[in-house]
């Protein structure tokens, strides 16, 4: 699992703000999520300032759509 934040989040405190609200949503989902996936997520701006809850249950949808994608299959590049 990697955590990456665009620039587009603008000054140091914002950005690392971003990517700890970030890893700590992923956290509290982890057990959810497939041992044997490899991604990455890329916040954006709105990762600074959107509702912790919301963040939560997107990284819940995402746990839930990688579960029932098909395996040995590869997504974007």
């Amino acid at each position: 699992m990697g955590f990456a934040v665009s620039r587009q989040v603008r000054g140091a405190v914002p950005r690392n703000r971003a990517r700890r609200r970030i890893r700590e949503a992923y956290r509290q989902i982890r057990a959810r999520m497939a041992d044997d996936v490899a991604l990455v997520v890329v916040a954006r701006p709105s990762a600074a300032t959107r509702p912790f809850s919301e963040l939560v249950e997107d990284m819940r949808r995402l746990a839930e759509a990688l579960a029932q994608a098909p395996r040995g299959t590869t997504s974007r590049r």
